[in-house]
């Protein structure tokens, strides 16, 4: 869908309104507050222990649980948009309801690229899941934006590990290819949403400037890192067996099918978050260098 340039607002020290973010320690939502930080906007962050925090000291950091609702009419007063990072699997029924009685005109939802637009049923339980909640933002009756983010950046966050102890990945599907995000790109497109409006009933896709495979995100990071970092595509079955154990077997299964499905063919492409932001999404190779230290660079 074509997007609408929006021109970040100037914001005075006697604004009033506020914007809240959910999720806000959470590597998007933590992102999405530094940005609103940096345009002057009020921010206020939900968080279950904001004595670990560790946010801006310009936010207003609340304690609250979405599975406790009397926590969030206190964290909802006064909230003109909220930017939702959700753990997979939470009810958003007790949100959308508080938000609805607080007078929250605006949300936009950090969602999943996995959905299948038009169909009913959804292909696997990520999809689905997602689907639901955006169905329910729907059903509302307050304005609403999705972005639809298939491939994070900060996936590849999972190699730092193993490589501690050598030069080589093994992962499974090391030739399957996306066009991975920066967080802070994904975070900017949320500021920009939140506080400019005009991308009302609008769902995003998401996507970084090119598309990569697995095998070659890691030759990027090891040129960043000063590396010769090789892959070992391990056989998929294991893996999944093994990581079936400690996550929920099903949302492991939907993941290890969207990575098949991405063997062989290029990801998609586009310029959602340059035509949003101004700016062209950020490479792999920014992403590894502003990643340096996570991968002991």
């Amino acid at each position: 869908m074509q997007a609408d340039p929006i021109r970040p607002p100037v914001f005075t020290r006697t604004e009033t309104l506020m914007y809240l973010v959910i999720g806000a320690t959470a590597q998007f939502g933590r992102q999405a507050v530094e940005e609103l930080v940096a345009a002057g906007a009020p921010v206020r962050a939900l968080t279950r222990t904001p004595e670990q925090a560790g946010l801006p000291a310009e936010v207003d950091v609340v304690q609250g649980d979405l599975t406790k609702p009397e926590t969030l009419p206190a964290a909802l007063a006064g909230v003109e948009a909220a930017f939702l990072v959700l753990q997979y699997g939470m009810d958003v029924a007790p949100l959308l309801a508080a938000a609805g009685r607080a007078g929250v005109r605006r949300l936009v939802f950090l969602s999943s690229g996995a959905i299948v637009p038009g169909t009913e049923r959804q292909p696997d339980v990520i999809a689905q899941y997602h689907r639901d909640v955006e169905q329910a933002i729907e059903a509302s009756g307050i304005e609403w934006t999705f972005l639809r983010l298939l491939f994070p950046a900060i996936n590849s966050l999972t190699f730092a590990m193993q490589l501690q102890g050598g030069d080589v990945i093994r992962a499974p599907y090391a030739e399957a290819a996306f066009s991975a995000v920066h967080e802070r790109d994904v975070a900017e497109v949320a500021a920009r949403i939140l506080t400019g409006g005009g991308q009302a009933g609008r769902a995003y896709d998401l996507t970084g400037p090119e598309s990569l495979t697995q095998a070659q995100q890691v030759r990027i990071l090891g040129e960043t890192l000063g590396r010769p970092l090789t892959v070992e595509d391990l056989d998929p079955e294991p893996v999944l067996e093994q990581m079936s154990q400690f996550m929920d077997p099903e949302f492991v299964a939907a993941l290890f099918g969207l990575m098949a499905q991405a063997v062989g063919r290029p990801a998609p492409v586009n310029d959602v978050i340059e035509q949003i932001t101004g700016h062209p999404a950020r490479t792999y190779a920014r992403w590894a260098a502003d990643h340096r230290a996570d991968f002991g660079g």
